[in-house]
């Protein structure tokens, strides 16, 4: 047995080294799919997600350090890996910010704890979102990789609620190595994404 960390808890316990999460599985399935519609010469063309980048900044962690204490509690919860902070790279005095500031926070998401995050995610988080009618599939940058914010964490059943003295909002990054934005759309739809159709 290898230790880890239980993604649905933030508590480090034995995970089997053999273990493969039920969206990785699907992919193989995507990955076949995709090819035969694509026609690739080469599996190896289809688009393959790398990491999952969850981060948060807010105005309130300039003056209160607790809120972002929160923010990295509550987010290595959900992520089940422990955020660093990010810092201000240059001072600009209208908006009050000096150098070096701690401002927010991220955590990069790769291999197992990625799909067991897109899993939680699509399958339990997204549907307790109110009024939800899909993604928009305008937010991909010119790579393919998919940028959707999140205005509350409290739709993620691992964040704790009374601890949280502030509505926390996370913007989450697919990145995507893939040749075209419609492919990249394309796979993430198959993966399960929910977007507006």
């Amino acid at each position: 047995m290898k230790k880890g960390i239980d993604v649905y808890s933030g508590i480090s316990n034995g995970v089997s080294k053999n273990y493969i999460p039920k969206l990785k599985k699907l992919e193989a399935l995507v990955v076949d799919e995709m090819a035969k519609k694509y026609k690739y010469s080469n599996k190896l063309q289809a688009p393959k997600l790398e990491k999952i980048v969850v981060s948060t900044s807010h105005n309130a962690a300039k003056e209160d350090t607790k809120f972002l204490d929160e923010a990295i509690e509550q987010i290595a919860r959900i992520t089940g890996q422990r955020p660093v902070r990010t810092h201000v790279r240059m001072a600009i005095s209208n908006f009050k910010i000096k150098e070096n500031q701690p401002i927010g926070c991220k955590v990069t998401l790769r291999r197992e704890c990625m799909w067991e995050f897109l899993d939680r995610f699509v399958n339990i988080a997204v549907p307790r979102m109110r009024d939800f009618r899909g993604f928009g599939n305008k937010s991909f940058d010119k790579s393919g990789n998919y940028n959707l914010g999140i205005a509350d964490i409290t739709i993620f059943p691992e964040a704790q609620v009374s601890k949280i003295s502030r509505a926390i909002g996370v913007g989450i990054t697919f990145c995507v190595k893939t040749s075209t934005i419609d492919e990249a759309l394309t796979y993430l739809g198959m993966l399960g994404v929910p977007f507006r159709k």
